[in-house]
């Protein structure tokens, strides 16, 4: 069977310029609490925010579609595809690029983030679907995998949560090795930092999208709990490990610091999801959360000196999170050749 690497292929870096931005509208209503119409409103703020900077391509079960264009504006097109949910970053297939220019993508197994949901026929093909209807190279891993817990630099170096990835749900008799082989046979990963802790409650046990990602190579922007936060203690074991990291070029990491707004809870004793480092790279923009929130001014300012290049916009999101993910949940990147 070919491989992504023997053929030339490897995943760009998130800044890499986008041929356009993938998301799905939100369907799965069990998830939302209630509030899926409020969600829908969310999805679409984020869609337009992100389509001042790039195209956006919406995935919309087709029963849907004429209802979910009215609240799609302009450079948002629909694309009627049978999907479960709104979280395309896990669910979408990881995009490739050769030294040509030519265009891949990596289509993972998907069981529901480890039987989390039953109901997940239809978004485990839908990476499959997006790479035919792209006419993209296709390749298709045994690993349970999502492209939530990977962020990588594109010179060989990936951050990835240990939780999720060897999680025995997902990935049983699986060990770092087994998950680092995959990833660089079909990422063209040289050298995995593993991260040893999700944030409290992630549904996902753990994804890095939440925790930390790379800003550029040797540049790493972290979350930070303050002490006596609930997730200081899980955001310290990472900045830790991302302190004493080098890259696969041999490098110490800078560690750039986000904030954590105060803890939410989405139910009875479970915390709501809320993290800055969950925000979206667009072609000269960043697309960020905001919670209302004291730390949101902090978050922007720090977001803004991290990608000076870049306009930063803010987008209110707690009717997003109930669901259980962000902004950088719903989308995915193509990369332009």
């Amino acid at each position: 069977m070919e491989r992504p690497r023997d053929l030339g292929f490897a995943m760009p870096p998130e800044w890499a310029p986008h041929a356009r931005c993938w998301m799905a509208w939100p369907c799965r209503e069990s998830i939302w609490d209630g509030e899926l119409e409020a969600a829908r409103r969310a999805v679409a703020q984020v869609a337009g925010a992100i389509a001042e900077f790039e195209p956006v391509t919406m995935i919309v079960r087709p029963d849907l579609a004429a209802d979910a264009s009215l609240y799609l504006g302009k450079g948002v097109s629909v694309l009627p595809m049978t999907h479960d949910d709104s979280w395309v970053r896990d669910t979408g297939p990881s995009f490739l690029l050769d030294a040509e220019g030519n265009l891949g993508g990596v289509a993972w197994r998907f069981n529901g983030w480890g039987e989390l949901y039953q109901d997940y026929a239809q978004d485990a093909e839908l990476a499959r679907r997006i790479l035919e209807h792209v006419k993209a190279r296709s390749f298709f891993s045994s690993l349970v995998f999502e492209g939530g817990n990977v962020s990588v630099d594109g010179e060989g170096t990936a951050l990835v949560c240990e939780p999720a990835a060897l999680d025995p749900a997902r990935n049983p008799g699986f060990d770092r090795e087994d998950v680092e082989a995959e990833l660089a046979a079909c990422l063209g990963i040289e050298r995995v930092i593993w991260l040893p802790r999700g944030m409290v409650d992630d549904e996902t046990r753990g994804h890095v999208d939440n925790v930390a990602c790379f800003a550029r190579p040797g540049v790493v922007l972290a979350a930070r709990d303050e002490p006596g936060g609930p997730h200081h203690e899980a955001l310290e074991a990472n900045f830790e490990v991302l302190q004493q990291a080098t890259d696969a070029r041999g490098r110490s990491l800078e560690i750039l610091t986000l904030p954590m707004p105060k803890p939410r809870q989405r139910r009875e004793g479970v915390l709501l999801t809320t993290s800055y480092v969950n925000f979206y790279i667009a072609n000269g923009g960043i697309v960020m959360p905001a919670f209302g929130d004291a730390a949101d001014k902090t978050a922007y300012r720090a977001l803004a000196a991290a990608f000076p290049e870049r306009e930063v916009v803010q987008v209110e999101v707690l009717d997003l999170v109930t669901g259980g993910g962000g902004i950088h949940c719903i989308t995915q990147q193509q990369p332009k050749p």
